[in-house]
């Protein structure tokens, strides 16, 4: 005959259906969204710079075993405060996993962006295993590359710096000749210092020709300008700014606007890591590029991204818009040219980029030279197989063409940023260009035009004062002339981009009638102008 249970026995039987109910819940990871709601973050105070002194926390690890593929698997993605990460931030819906994200929506899996600000505390979490993915520029990587742990590779660039990199300076500086022997403030081996590496080389000078001030990150190096230390310093937005708010007579002399093809960031992971997530990384880079594609082409998902970061880096909504105004979010087209894999590019790679970077390094003396000599080829760095991968087509997935209005008549007397003379010898009474003044167009300035691909190009041709004077202008336009057309069949640039003139003889370098300073004057310069 049945028996009635006693009081004692029902409660001992709740309390073992409860347990059994928390276990399970617990073993499937819906008990901790229940107690932590999903998107919260606990970023905060974090300082807009890709480079300063603060540490912020990190989140565990969800899974220590990176080789599997089970789902509910988290690709931990180091990221500082930048604009420039906007795609994935989008796609995924926020910085912390969540539901709502289409990286789980679509692939199947979490992304999880950690906010690591400081540079050596950055390093530290990629070296130990803590993010997957880490932050880099590709102008930088040959100063680490040797030195990380894993054998780190790119594997997809992320984005352009397009303004949020500048050099500010102090009344009297108008062009970057007017930096010569002046104190310069610089984050060194950073994305700031390949920035006047790049700018001193346009203006047809090198870093010793200034006195760079070296410091640990750009902060301090705006700090400094504003406390008048330096008569210009390399800074990140928002500094530049304030900078110029608070120095009378301050201004920007150039920002990555116009020198559109020098700081890249990129993401870096180990090896071993990409060797064994060949589809999650993939499936990564495919999201992450759908959603740089949203954001390039609809103002309303622009505004929807700002929001993610406003809330992911704690800054506020217009601060994160102006950040994400402040790059160009790479598409998958982007990163084909960036890698080399469209043969049709003519542009600025990854490859250039890391090369003349580091042999830049190299030439700074021993200072620099041993963490840029121990890099590796960039043959064993770049890995694209995500790129390589992925078949996005369509309009909003096309690499970027910058375009200019048509050239008017006061950009010839414009002020130049920078101008670079190169010895350009024709014949007598000729403007064809032969073998060698290409070689010459190609070694001394093709660099230059690519990297500073936003702004306008200035080419003065000069003749010596042998001749009819009249003739000798005509000839010098069309000298300068010929210039502009080699650029623009070799390198694919915009016709509306050049300037041309012709000075004749009125602007020599030397006066004498040697066959030297004949020689000297018989030049052509090329000018850095504003768009």
């Amino acid at each position: 005959m049945a028996k009635r249970l006693t009081a004692f026995s029902k409660l001992l039987i709740v309390a073992v259906i409860i347990g059994a109910i928390v276990f399970g819940l617990g073993q499937a990871g819906i008990l901790d969204k229940i107690i932590k709601k999903e998107g919260d973050n606990n970023i905060s105070n974090v300082d807009t710079d890709r480079n300063n002194d603060r540490n912020t926390n990190t989140t565990p690890r969800n899974n220590t075993d990176r080789g599997g593929s089970r789902s509910g698997d988290v690709i931990n993605v180091g990221v500082v405060t930048w604009g420039g990460y906007a795609g994935g931030q989008y796609f995924n819906e926020g910085f912390n996993p969540n539901r709502s994200s289409r990286y789980k929506k679509d692939y199947g899996f979490d992304v999880n962006f950690k906010v690591l600000d400081d540079f050596d505390g950055s390093r530290k979490a990629f070296d130990n295993d803590e993010v997957d993915l880490l932050w880099c520029t590709i102008d930088a990587f040959p100063t680490e590359a040797g030195v990380r742990k894993g054998n780190p590779q790119i594997v997809f660039q992320a984005d352009w710096s397009r303004g949020g990199d500048a050099i500010v300076v102090e009344r009297g500086i108008r062009s970057v000749a007017d930096l010569r022997g002046k104190k310069v403030a610089v984050a060194t081996m950073t994305p700031s210092h390949s920035f006047l590496m790049w700018l001193l080389e346009a203006g047809g000078m090198t870093i010793k020709d200034v006195k760079p001030i070296y410091f640990s990150n750009a902060i301090d190096a705006a700090a400094a300008f504003k406390n008048r230390e330096v008569a210009a310093a390399v800074v990140w937005s928002p500094d530049d700014e304030d900078c110029v708010r608070k120095v009378p007579g301050a201004k920007i002399l150039q920002n990555t606007r116009s020198a559109t093809h020098i700081i890249a960031d990129g993401f870096m992971a180990k090896k071993s890591f990409i060797e064994n997530n060949r589809t999650r990384l993939q499936q990564l880079y495919e999201g992450w590029m759908k959603g740089a594609a949203e954001i390039n082409t609809s103002e309303g998902k622009k505004r929807k991204a700002a929001g993610i970061l406003a809330d992911g880096l704690n800054i506020p909504e217009a601060d994160a818009l102006a950040a994400i105004n402040n790059v160009r979010l790479t598409t998958h087209g982007d990163n084909l040219d960036f890698f080399g894999l469209n043969t049709n590019y003519n542009g600025v790679t990854a490859e250039d980029l890391y090369n003349k970077t580091k042999k830049k390094y190299v030439a700074l003396g021993k200072d620099f030279a041993e963490a840029a000599n121990s890099a590796p080829s960039w043959r064993l760095v770049a890995n694209p197989t995500a790129v390589r991968g992925t078949d996005l087509s369509g309009k909003t997935h096309l690499a970027e063409s910058i375009k200019f209005n048509k050239v008017t008549k006061d950009k010839e007397t414009a002020p130049a940023i920078a101008t670079k003379a190169a010895s350009i010898s024709f014949r007598t009474g000729e403007f064809q260009l032969d073998e060698n003044a290409k070689r010459i167009i190609d070694l001394e300035f093709a660099d230059i035009a690519r990297t500073f691909a936003g702004a306008r190009i200035r080419i003065e041709g000069n003749t010596d004062k042998t001749g009819n004077y009249a003739s000798n202008v005509v000839l010098s336009k069309k000298r300068a002339q010929a210039v502009a057309d080699y650029l623009r069949t070799t390198y694919n640039m915009d016709p509306n981009r050049f300037i041309v003139v012709g000075n004749g003889p009125d602007k020599p370098l030397c006066n004498q009638d040697t066959p030297s300073c004949l020689s000297k004057n018989r030049r052509t310069d090329f000018e850095l102008v504003g768009a």
